[in-house]
């Protein structure tokens, strides 16, 4: 039996010396032990975003398409047609690396309770993923079980998992990155914010009862990093999900919206339902009276300081008024889903500053003893922000003088096979079709779908996602690194005929007390709001993961970005990257293109070499290039004539991976008279396509109207794809491409 631990109760449950003095001061006393779990809880990292929010203000976050920015449950634009899009991504990094089965279940549940609590129906997820290389047993363990995790909540839940990301690296041996994303969709009108309102309403709990699974979870995972032996000692704070009560939650939740029986609703994510409860009180500026007693539980004897702060899955507090709560009952009822008054909204206290001030009192029983009582604003708004100290990476010069354009020249055809990789295994565990909206899934280069169901009213128009990242770039240089991954993004779009809306980021850094990692953060948000600027996209939501680190050693900076599009009208299915023989094979690109091996792929996955410049991005005519991208493949999306018959942007690998993957794609070779040296088929940089057509004059015209240069590949045909004298044959090129993942998971 473990000796008690000496230290004061406030510090094992992560709160500084400082923070309790604040504490303190915010309640004139001294906190009780349930007091100062709420205060840990929702003083985390995770929840208050202490060490980044002064960063994330810098971020713009109108337009006018949005109708819900950051600071909700989930961002929702306009879409057209009387529809709304809400979109939102998260991390749940650290409970992955411990379960990584649950991890990434409870991730993907959590994600489609912060949009149906919007009022959306969940129609399309997506998995940005991040392992160390998958020749270790450990490594093969987290992808497996992640994957499993990914797919056996979404398929059984019935939302689709339309795309992702899959990322292998050293530096996420010790500690991986799962992050999801997940859209819905709703009729303008049902939209509902996570407000508590009206004196005297009652605060319903639905779905599942409150568990010792979770307690701690995301809110005290996320806020620390791993050590050696920390598997075990933190396996009990993973979540455990049950997507078929979620099913029934999503369905109950929506049928209660339809009706208008709820006045507001919040998702229980971290910190439980202290979380909720606070958050609803504080956005309505009214008090909260808790029945801790009255809270359904799954295990005897649990304190309140357990009950509260609980992130068991699959639960919802909706605030009800006393006149619809039999009606409520009854629809919960109907979809098996229990609703158990906890609460009530209770009149404002008056501040010192004259303003409504919500008082949150958890009690036993409704009238009877308070046990903690706190202003919710101080949990909810009011934790302590940290300004860092911020500190360039004393070696980043050294690193960016160390170009790899400098390296010998290899054997590149065998360097290119290197590169391949199909990640064809993950996708296949996933039901991408669900709904029967999705145009375009996973393998493309961004997914496209119809924006059609139940509940919504009728459109031909469409959506198109994508989630992109690149740490390579961004170890180098995190601001320009983030600019160029959004610009790959709305690339990424282009190739589906997609026009950019906004944009929802996941930020993955490492430890906040590192001042490099402070700098790296920062640099990145700076980055992301100069590019957004440019490109005029908002911010409209995000996620900030931080104690990234394994033993000490913290992540590559990681920031991952969703970018959401709109297509007008979606009555054909886009050209996809496979040509036909036959095929002339155009690299559309700007006339003064950059490109650079710094950070390249090739460098750091067959050189391993992380050093040199980045290539520099023109975003007003990246923007016109994408945009004439766009058009062209929008317009046979449209039912007009389709002038592509294929088209890849050129991104992670450079151009000759893109130009194998494009052959494997369609099983047609090509012939090249490209130069076979790295520069020439590694180098990395924006806005580069390859299109396939049989068009080239008008396709050609169009290109050059928007300020961009066509270059002459080749034409599409045989069974091998040649750069000059280099020539790689199609079945090898499958095999190579295939080899790593179909190793690691056998």
């Amino acid at each position: 039996m473990a000796a008690p631990s000496l230290e004061p109760i406030h510090r094992q449950l992560g709160l500084t010396d400082a923070e309790l003095d604040l504490v303190i001061e915010v309640l004139g006393r001294q906190p009780n032990h349930l007091e100062l779990a709420l205060y840990s809880v929702m003083w985390s990292e995770h929840c208050s975003y202490k060490s980044s929010r002064i960063h994330l203000r810098r971020l713009p976050t109108t337009g006018d398409r949005v109708l819900v920015g950051p600071g909700e449950n989930a961002g929702v634009i306009d879409a057209g047609d009387g529809i709304a899009l809400a979109i939102r991504i998260e991390s749940h990094n650290h409970p992955s690396a411990i379960e990584p089965y649950q991890g990434a279940a409870t991730g993907v549940g959590g994600i489609l309770r912060d949009i149906f609590t919007m009022g959306a129906r969940p129609i399309a997820v997506m998995d940005p993923l991040f392992f160390g290389p998958p020749t270790s047993p450990r490594q093969r363990w987290l992808l497996e079980g992640v994957v499993s995790g990914v797919s056996g909540y979404g398929n059984s839940v019935g939302v689709p998992t339309i795309g992702g990301e899959l990322t292998f690296d050293p530096c996420y041996a010790g500690n991986p990155l799962v992050n999801v994303l997940c859209l819905g969709a709703l009729p303008t009108e049902r939209l509902v914010l996570g407000i508590a309102s009206g004196t005297g309403n009652l605060a319903v709990l639905l779905g599942s009862r409150t568990g010792r699974d979770g307690i701690g979870g995301v809110s005290v995972l996320a806020s620390a990093g791993f050590s050696a032996d920390d598997d075990q000692s933190k396996r009990p704070s993973v979540q455990v999900g049950d997507p078929y009560e979620e099913k029934r939650l999503i369905e109950a939740c929506l049928a209660l919206l339809d009706e208008k029986l709820v006045v507001g609703i919040q998702d229980l994510g971290g910190a439980g339902l202290v979380c909720a409860t606070s958050e609803t009180a504080a956005r309505g500026r009214v008090g909260m009276d808790v029945d801790v007693d009255a809270v359904p539980t799954r295990e005897s004897g649990m304190e309140p300081w357990e009950i509260m702060t609980s992130e068991s899955q699959e639960r919802m507090l909706a605030i009800v008024t006393p006149e619809g709560l039999a009606r409520v009952q009854e629809l919960c009822a109907r979809w098996e889903v229990r609703a158990t008054v906890v609460g009530r909204v209770t009149e404002p206290a008056i501040g010192s500053d004259g303003e409504p001030l919500g008082v949150l009192r958890i009690r036993h029983g409704f009238d009877g003893p308070i046990v903690a009582e706190v202003p919710a604003s101080s949990l909810a708004d009011d934790a302590p922000l940290y300004e860092r100290p911020l500190a360039r990476p004393a070696d980043l010069d050294a690193r960016h003088a160390d170009r790899p354009e400098a390296l010998p020249e290899g054997d590149v055809a065998a360097e290119l096979l290197q590169m391949l990789r199909d990640p064809v295994w993950v996708y296949r565990q996933y039901d991408h079709q669900l709904f029967l909206n999705t145009v375009t899934g996973p393998g493309s280069n961004a997914a496209l779908l119809r924006l059609a169901g139940p509940g919504l009213p009728p459109s031909t128009r469409g959506f198109a996602l994508t989630t992109d990242s690149n740490p390579r770039w961004c170890s180098l240089d995190p601001r320009a690194g983030t600019a160029l991954t959004l610009a790959e993004s709305i690339a990424n779009l282009a190739c589906v005929g997609s026009t950019p809306a906004a944009v929802v980021n996941c930020l993955n850094f490492g430890n906040p007390t590192h001042p490099e990692v402070m700098w790296q953060l920062s640099e990145s948000i700076d980055g992301l709001a100069e590019a957004c600027r440019a490109f005029e996209l908002p911010v409209i939501g995000g996620n900030v993961s931080l104690y990234n680190e394994s033993a000490g050693v913290d992540i590559d900076p990681t920031p991952v970005l969703g970018l959401l599009g709109l297509v007008e009208h979606v009555a054909a299915r886009p050209p996809v990257r496979a040509w036909a023989a036959g095929d002339s094979v155009l690299l559309a690109q700007l006339p003064e293109v950059s490109t650079s091996l710094g950070g390249s792929r090739w460098a750091r996955e067959v050189r391993g070499h992380s050093g040199g410049i980045l290539a520099s991005l023109d975003a007003p005519a990246h923007a016109e290039l994408c945009g004439a991208v766009a058009a062209l493949v929008a317009n046979g999306v449209a039912g007009g004539e389709q002038l592509l018959t294929a088209v890849h942007d050129v991104s992670g690998g450079g151009l000759g991976v893109a130009l194998i993957e494009m052959a494997l794609a369609s099983n047609v070779g090509l012939g090249t008279s490209l130069e076979a040296s790295a520069t020439s088929l590694f180098g990395e940089g924006p806005s580069r396509f390859i299109l396939g057509t049989r068009k080239v004059a008008e396709v050609t015209a169009a290109i050059e109207a928007a300020g961009g240069r066509v270059v002459m590949l080749g034409v599409a045909g045989g069974d091998n794809v040649a750069f000059g004298d280099v020539s790689i044959a199609l079945d090898d090129a499958r095999r190579a491409s295939s080899a790593l993942l179909e190793e690691a998971t056998v």
